[in-house]
């Protein structure tokens, strides 16, 4: 039965002690610690959007970079999230690293990244994922999965070796106003330590589990 599945959560411990003072730069510890760890899909991140009719969506995307600016994704900018985030710039993230037993929560703003940013980046993937932008119309209504193969075999006969970066495809990037960090500890007695930016500093505070 799920209700009888239990784990303890032993694996460390979250102090205001050893934590930066920046949730930044403890990010960054934390997602170096999870990509030496071989956690799988250590930078899939769950983004949160609302739409129109307050309705919440949630689907795993992949941070591709991150600053003390923010954290930036790619997707295609007429699917729907994209057209959420243009409905109400709030969002949120959440990254999951189950072998750690960590968990980190951010809330912020979204808003798209410089166009040239994003063709930087595009021109830096494989070239089927190139393709793959071209071939995909996101979230619309496809008869098949045969209509995809067939759009991404006319984009490739289209540009060959050479695709450019479509124009409804590019970044976005998150703009933290709090965060979240998340230790899982042993009888559910877990850590959080919740940081908000107000007047141009960084507070840290304990919740309770």
């Amino acid at each position: 039965m799920l209700r009888d599945i239990r784990k303890q959560y032993e694996f460390s411990a979250l102090n205001e002690e050893n934590c930066h003072l920046n949730p930044f730069d403890q990010f960054k510890i934390w997602m170096q610690e999870a990509i030496e760890s071989e956690q799988l899909e250590p930078t899939a991140m769950v983004l949160s959007t609302v739409d129109s009719h307050l309705q919440v969506h949630s689907r795993v995307v992949l941070l591709k970079e991150f600053s003390t600016v923010g954290f930036t994704f790619y997707t295609n900018y007429e699917g729907h999230k994209a057209q959420q985030i243009e409905q109400n710039n709030k969002v949120s993230l959440v990254l999951f690293w189950p072998t750690l037993e960590r968990q980190i929560r951010i809330e912020g703003m979204v808003e798209k990244i410089d166009e040239k940013l994003s063709n930087d980046y595009f021109n830096s993937r494989p070239l089927d994922s190139q393709l793959g932008a071209w071939a995909s119309p996101q979230s619309k209504v496809i008869p098949s999965h045969d209509f995809l193969e067939e759009q991404f075999q006319s984009y490739q006969m289209k540009f060959g070796n050479d695709v450019p970066k479509p124009p409804h495809w590019g970044g976005f990037i998150v703009k933290p106003t709090t965060f979240e960090f998340w230790q899982g500890r042993a009888n559910r007695l877990h850590d959080r330590l919740f940081y908000h930016f107000d007047e141009g500093a960084w507070s840290i505070s304990r919740l309770a589990p």
